[in-house]
């Protein structure tokens, strides 16, 4: 499986038999560029047009959202309730956590969750190879509650996501805040990072991907 991150909460997740799954779309009004890729299918994890901006998509994808259990091409989409703020979503709404497994590595992409996750929120997660995880704070958890949901869930890669770059989320923190004492960073300068068994068996690592938007 190879991935890529456009921006924002935007990535591009292709199987080795070729099926395209796209994560959180996002209006390039907020500053990266257009997604010109097309999709198989787009899981959006909540109503704001940071993320949920399926008109964008190419193709005719398959598009999941909600809580609940979603099929489409072969692959088992979860999706599981959360909030967008630490008030069960009265500040800001509701939020749907993705968990679904391409070639056998198994993806859970927070979207804009807001609040750490309790016992039930992990145990319904189950095991994670590759985590998703928003850092950037102020409208989703920050860097320390990035941190702490990582050791909740054990994921063998962590790739951060919703941070401020030189294109986008000024309000937000930088991911340096997240990756501050940690070690095993992976800063890639290509546009994809491969993913295979081999990869997983290795130490635990955070991926830092180019944004390619």
């Amino acid at each position: 499986m190879r991935i890529q991150w456009f921006g924002q909460s935007a990535f591009l997740l292709v199987s080795d038999s070729g099926l395209r799954v796209i994560t959180d779309p996002y209006d390039p009004i907020i500053g990266y560029g257009d997604i010109a890729e097309a999709a198989d299918a787009v899981t959006v994890s909540h109503e704001h047009r940071d993320h949920n901006y399926v008109k964008g998509v190419k193709g005719n994808p398959v598009v999941m959202k909600g809580a609940g259990t979603h099929k489409t091409n072969g692959i088992e989409f979860r999706g599981i309730a959360t909030a967008h703020d630490q008030n069960h979503g009265k500040e800001r709404g509701n939020n749907t956590v993705f968990c679904f497994a391409v070639d056998g590595i198994r993806i859970c992409h927070l979207g804009d969750l807001g609040h750490t996750l309790d016992k039930a929120e992990v145990g319904a997660i189950g095991r994670v190879d590759l985590l998703l995880a928003p850092v950037g704070g102020f409208y989703t958890i920050d860097h320390s509650e990035a941190t702490e949901i990582t050791a909740a869930l054990a994921p063998r890669i962590v790739i951060p996501m919703h941070y401020r770059t030189e294109k986008s989320g000024q309000n937000l923190a930088p991911v340096d805040d997240f990756l501050t004492g940690k070690k095993n960073i992976i800063r890639t300068r290509e546009p994809w990072f491969e993913i295979t068994p081999d990869v997983l068996q290795r130490t635990v690592q955070i991926v830092v991907l180019p944004h390619t938007k």
